[in-house]
């Protein structure tokens, strides 16, 4: 797909969509779009709600999903990640918001993250009436979607509210500077090349994309410190462009103390995990599943209380 040209790649992007084949939904999955009152002076954010009937635990506030799609920042739309959201949610039993976020370069960097971090205060303040559980909101995006999951987490770090309890984070796109040994070696992969890569970014940054001005919270591979963000699930394909920026910055995660995960798929494109039937994208599927289900229903460690020394250590301070 060439994103030189936004309206044709959009256009593209449509035809294929309307020559898939028509989904089934769950009839215990209730669906439901909604406009979320977008930033100070800016449009609603139109977002589509996936709530299940029956919640993995119908007595308590249920965890959700902020899911963030894939295009390039130029293209998507609420229809380009609907299988994924009806799965996410028919099989966690939680609430998924599937954000239909401005793209460019009609709406540049900061629109799309100013939308994301829109609907996340909404989800937070008036997600009661979904019966969610505003301590257990996790990030999930794909591609571009990706880079602005993890440009939101940046965001809330510093902003008062409410902060995502986990990013999961798929073929991420995080870096504008293009300057990682696979960014210089991938000029004529599937799906995700060099040049286009360099396209998607000129469309969200303009011409600063590669120089020296660019924000961390339009590329987050550039931030200097990612100490305090939440824990995170990141995973990269062998043929991507993208590769090795994805896995510096789960490094980086690791180096600033952030639980991090990660995962490279040997033999895999860029956005393969969208490939119908193929075995490796139901693996990609299951392996965001298991990471989700833990994040989202494995309870903490219990906090050792301060009179309670942990087993095998002397009760004696040090000295």
């Amino acid at each position: 797909m060439d994103h030189s040209d936004p309206d044709s790649a959009r256009e593209q992007v449509r035809q294929a969509q309307y020559q898939q084949p028509l989904r089934s939904v769950p009839e215990d999955l209730w669906i439901a779009e909604v406009d979320v009152p977008g930033p100070v002076g800016a449009p609603a954010v139109p977002v589509r709600v996936y709530a299940p009937v029956r919640p993995a635990d119908p007595w308590a506030a249920a965890p959700a999903v902020l899911y963030f799609h894939g295009g390039g920042f130029v293209t998507g739309d609420l229809e380009t990640g609907h299988d994924e959201c009806v799965w996410t949610a028919t099989a966690l039993g939680v609430v998924v918001v599937n954000v239909a976020y401005r793209l460019a370069p009609q709406h540049p960097y900061p629109h799309a993250l100013m939308d994301a971090h829109a609907v996340l205060y909404w989800l937070s303040t008036q997600g009661e009436s979904l019966g969610i559980d505003p301590h257990r909101i996790a990030v999930v995006g794909e591609d571009a979607g990706a880079g602005i999951a993890a440009s939101l987490c940046l965001l809330a770090r510093e902003r008062t509210g409410v902060r995502p309890c986990f990013q999961l984070l798929a073929d991420p796109l995080l870096d504008d500077r293009l300057a990682s040994p696979s960014a210089e070696l991938f000029v004529d992969t599937p799906v995700l090349d060099r040049v286009q890569a360099a396209n998607m970014w000129f469309h969200y940054v303009g011409a600063a994309a590669g120089g020296p001005h660019v924000s961390p919270y339009a590329a987050p591979g550039r931030a200097d410190d990612l100490a305090g963000l939440p824990p995170t699930h990141l995973s990269v394909c062998e043929f991507d462009p993208a590769r090795d920026e994805g896995i510096a910055y789960a490094e980086r995660l690791i180096r600033s103390g952030v639980s991090a995960e990660l995962h490279h798929y040997p033999g895999t494109f860029h956005g393969c995990a969208s490939v119908p039937g193929a075995a490796v994208a139901l693996r990609m599927r299951e392996d965001r599943i298991r990471a989700l289900h833990r994040a989202l229903f494995t309870p903490p460690p219990r906090p050792v209380p301060a009179h309670e020394p942990p087993a095998g250590l002397a009760t004696a301070p040090l000295t």
